[in-house]
């Protein structure tokens, strides 16, 4: 069995102060609950205070991005090193957003990865396509170059901590939604890469995000799906009812 992950983004939301408050707020929500993985990932400037909050909590902090050096003259970038001294847990990577504004490539996203890891600390590393992409039937050529670009040269032991996020561009904040089967059927398909790269035990025990608009009307249905094994949450990981609603699906 496959543990599910809920992870939470705040994205360019919450000052300190706020991010502090909301975080003991859901550390009180989800005392004991041990069958499944909680993560939020506040802005950088919160990071440690929010690290501080939640001291002896089964919440895990992630960062929403880090350098692929430890050091250098990279102004304004984030170093693994750091993230792993403050108690950070996982860093998300990839994400569409990252990859629209920031022009993040894949092969960016490898060094990322590869450098997150030597660190200790564990990836969720974002695919997906655009609604021009699917629409042009190009869905399955884009999430394989995706995933191929990615995880060049990543070993299967690495893996155990990785986490893969499957977030269609065009459901991201927009309101709409891949339908459960959907969803499921494009995890299936990043799942059957990954036996393909490595082995099918490997992607068997592979844990596979689904992001895009999901709330708490969805999440019963798309974590009903046999290849997805949590989400990755914008908005709704944004308000105390809505995110605890996510995680206690």
């Amino acid at each position: 069995m496959r543990k599910p992950i809920i992870a939470g983004n705040w994205k360019m939301y919450k000052s300190v102060k706020e991010s502090v408050k909301f975080a003991k707020q859901l550390n009180e929500k989800f005392k004991g609950i041990q069958d499944r993985e909680i993560v939020i990932a506040p802005t950088f400037i919160a990071t440690a205070s929010v690290i501080d909050a939640l001291s002896f909590s089964n919440i895990q902090v992630a960062t929403q991005d880090a350098h692929w050096e430890n050091e250098g003259a990279f102004t304004s970038q984030i170093s693994p090193v750091s993230l792993q001294e403050l108690g950070v847990k996982f860093v998300i990577l990839g994400h569409s957003e990252k990859r629209q504004y920031d022009n993040e490539t894949d092969a960016r996203v490898n060094r990322k990865l590869k450098n997150v890891l030597r660190n200790g600390l564990k990836a969720i590393v974002c695919v997906g396509e655009t609604l021009q992409e699917r629409e042009s039937g190009k869905m399955e050529k884009v999430i394989s170059a995706q995933v191929n670009g990615c995880f060049e040269g990543i070993g299967l032991s690495d893996l155990i901590n990785i986490v893969i996020a499957y977030e269609p561009v065009w459901a991201i904040g927009t309101g709409k939604n891949a339908t459960p089967e959907q969803a499921n059927e494009v995890h299936a398909f990043i799942r059957a890469l990954i036996a393909k790269k490595y082995n099918k035990e490997a992607a068997e025990a592979l844990r596979i995000q689904y992001g895009g608009s999901v709330k708490p009307e969805n999440i019963k249905q798309l974590m009903a799906q046999p290849d997805i094994d949590g989400a990755l949450v914008g908005g709704a990981s944004l308000k105390v009812d809505s995110f605890e609603a996510l995680v206690k699906f």
